[in-house]
This record gives C-alpha cells, sequence and structure tokens, in this order.
C-alpha cells in the first residue's frame, strides 16, 4: 500500500567551498563506526582530502561537525524516506499503519546498515549532546505526529501518560529490528529471514500488532493510575521460622 522512496543521499553545503561538502561525507561513516570521542580530526581530514583547518573554518570545532553530521544523517533518512501525506489518509488506522512503515523503512533492513541509519543509532543508544537537538528539532515533531494519531484511535478517558508509553511501544518496535539485528540473524534460519523478515513485512507486523493492542485497552487504562505514598519501597517477603 505504501511505497518506499529511494534516492541519493543528500548532504548540506554550508558554503560555495566543496571541501564543506567533502568533509561531511568523509566525518558520516567515521562517527557511525567509532563515535564522537574515538574518531579524530586528523583521519576525518585526510579522508575528505582537506586540510584540518577546513573543519575550523566550515564548522567551527569537531562537536559542531558532529552535531551538522548527526543532523545531515536525519535529513537524509527523512528525504529517503518521506513521512506520507496523512491528509489523504481517512481512517486513523491508515495513517497508523504509514507511520510505522516510514519509521521502519527509515531502520533499514536488517542486512543493510548505511552510515545515516548506523550514526542515528548510536546517538539514540549512547547520546552525546547532538542528541538534545536530534530530540528538540526532529524526535519531538515524529512523536507529536505518532501522538496526534494515537488520540484519534483511543477513548479520550486514556491518559496522557498512557498515550506517551504507546507511542514509546510503538517506536520500541520499529527500532528494535535495527538496534538487534545481528542477534535476530542468529536466532532465525538465513532462508527465514530472507522469506519473511523484510521491511514491509516487519512494519505490517508492528502496525497489526499496535492496532490489535489498541483495539483491546485494557480497563485499568481508562482510569487514572494508582499512585503509591511517596515513603513506599519494594520488599522481598522473608521467611517465616
Amino acid at each position: 500500500m505504501f511505497e518506499f522512496l529511494s534516492t541519493q543521499p543528500r548532504y548540506p553545503t554550508m558554503s560555495n567551498d566543496n571541501s564543506c561538502e567533502q568533509i561531511l561525507r568523509a566525518a558520516g561513516p567515521i562517527f557511525a563506526e567509532k563515535g564522537f570521542h574515538k574518531a579524530t580530526v586528523r583521519e576525518i581530514c585526510h579522508a575528505a582530502g582537506v586540510n584540518v583547518a577546513a573543519i575550523n573554518y566550515h564548522f567551527g570545532d569537531k562537536h559542531q561537525l558532529y552535531v551538522k553530521t548527526v543532523e545531515a544523517a536525519h535529513d537524509n533518512r527523512s528525504t529517503v524516506v518521506p513521512l506520507p501525506n496523512f491528509g489523504e489518509l481517512a481512517a486513523p488506522t491508515e495513517k497508523l499503519r504509514a507511520f510505522v512503515h516510514t519509521i521502519t523503512a527509515r531502520m533499514a533492513g536488517l542486512d543493510e546498515a548505511p552510515w545515516q541509519t548506523q550514526l542515528l543509532m548510536r546517538e539514540v543508544l549512547s547520546p552525546t549532546e547532538a542528541c538534545r537537538s536530534l530530540i528538540e528539532d526532529y524526535f519531538r515533531p515524529m512523536m507529536n505526529v505518532l501522538l496526534s494519531i494515537i488520540d484519534e484511535l483511543v477513548p479520550a478517558a486514556v491518559t496522557a501518560n498512557r498515550r506517551q508509553m504507546l507511542a514509546f511501544s510503538i517506536v520500541g518496535q520499529c527500532v528494535f529490528y535495527r538496534a538487534a539485528g545481528d542477534v535476530v540473524s542468529l536466532m532465525v534460519t538465513k532462508e527465514d529471514l530472507q522469506e519473511n523478515y523484510s521491511i514491509r513485512q516487519l512494519a505490517d507486523h508492528i502496525a497489526d500488532m499496535a492496532i490489535a493492542s489498541i483495539e483491546n485497552l485494557p480497563g485499568r487504562w481508562l482510569a487514572e493510575p494508582t499512585v503509591q505514598p511517596a515513603d513506599a519501597t519494594l520488599t522481598h517477603p522473608t521467611e517465616v521460622e
């Protein structure tokens, strides 16, 4: 139903000098493989074929280069797999299915990991200061889109925190097959992986599970959660002599 687009990666150009784009192209795979702290300015400049001073000239320092590289990675995945026009989708379940397909496709397949996805996953699992801008500029707007879809699907009595947890659960399933792709590949046969674990099949499965869960919400979700006293602690039962 929802076709995934495929285009060449795009890199932002901050000046007329091609060295800026060369640095971003070189920095992406290196940061994705080694992370911010282990990657060095020297090796990035060597890979880009530019002078070390070029990073200071275009970006200010290594930290700002990293932030711009993370932003470029997210822009690339958003361009390659954009969100559909939800205004054309009448049913909320169609909107949710389209959203899940988009996020799953952005995570890429189990046997494919472009540096953009690797870098974003590294930032999600081990956040740096760059994650703050990602959250405010990219993740939060995407979460708001998902929450607006969930608002159309759940009863009004479902509390805001339950809606957020439901949204996190849906996104978590999409991210799981990227974060744990190697483990999944070891737990199923190669034939099964090729036949049943395509991006589209995974997205359909996640969407089916999410829709079924929403259609069968527990009754306790319709009431305010019970808050334990501040001094309440979890204890283990002791043996009675």
